[in-house]
Parts: C-alpha cells; sequence; structure tokens
C-alpha cells in the first residue's frame, strides 16, 4: 500500500516538475495578472541571466523524469533537491502566498530521500 502511495505521489510530483520545465522552454502558461513588484524583479532578473532558466528547465524535466521511474527515484530526488530549494527560498522570500505548495513539495522530495535512504549511504561512506 505505501508503495502504490508513494508512486502516486511521485508521478504527481514529477509530473509537475516536467510540466514547469517545459513551460520554461514553451512559455505556454501565462504569468499571474497579480504579481508582487520583488517577483517580477526577480522573475525579470532570471531572464537576463540567459542561460539560467533553460538550465533550470532542463534539470527540472530530467528530475521529474527520473522521479516517476521506481528505478531511478532516488537520483531523481537528488536532482530535483536544488531547484526544490530555490522554489522554497523563492516563496519564504519573496512570494509567501506559494509557500504551502513550496513546502509539500519539499516534504515529498525529503520522504522520496528517506525512502532511499539506502542508496545515498555509499555516498558518504
Amino acid at each position: 500500500m505505501k508503495n502504490k502511495i508513494l508512486f502516486g505521489v511521485s508521478l504527481l510530483f514529477g509530473l509537475m516538475f516536467i510540466n514547469s520545465g517545459l513551460n520554461k522552454f514553451f512559455n505556454y502558461m501565462p504569468m499571474p495578472e497579480e504579481m508582487p513588484e520583488n517577483m517580477l524583479r526577480l522573475t525579470a532578473a532570471f531572464m537576463e541571466i540567459g542561460w539560467l532558466m533553460p538550465l533550470v528547465g532542463f534539470v527540472e524535466i530530467v528530475g521529474g523524469l527520473l522521479f516517476i521511474i521506481r528505478k531511478y527515484r532516488a537520483l531523481g530526488a537528488i536532482v530535483i533537491f536544488p531547484v526544490m530549494v530555490g522554489i522554497l527560498l523563492t516563496h519564504i522570500f519573496n512570494a509567501p502566498e506559494g509557500l504551502l505548495i513550496a513546502v509539500v513539495l519539499l516534504a515529498v522530495n525529503l520522504w522520496v530521500m528517506y525512502e532511499n535512504r539506502e542508496k545515498y549511504l555509499p555516498l558518504i561512506r
């Protein structure tokens, strides 16, 4: 039962990141009409660095795909983790209205990392 729940949550998590990554390349999701001024400045600054958003999008797509596939889920959790920290910090400092979803996504990522902890042990030995 736990494995089925973990797969369902991982599938949704992975699809969210794949969607977010694809949006960075194809811009098919409209920006919210009312964004805080500091978020507009932050987004503009990220867009000034021409390679940053495609890199984040690529990492989100690859990490999302890895997260869905059970065999590679531990790797996907590690790949997505830095992006997840960036999302969390962005919502803490610039857009607190999205903090709840960021915390939930971080919790899912940490849960998957915890469930795969034995795969990470060789990295720290």
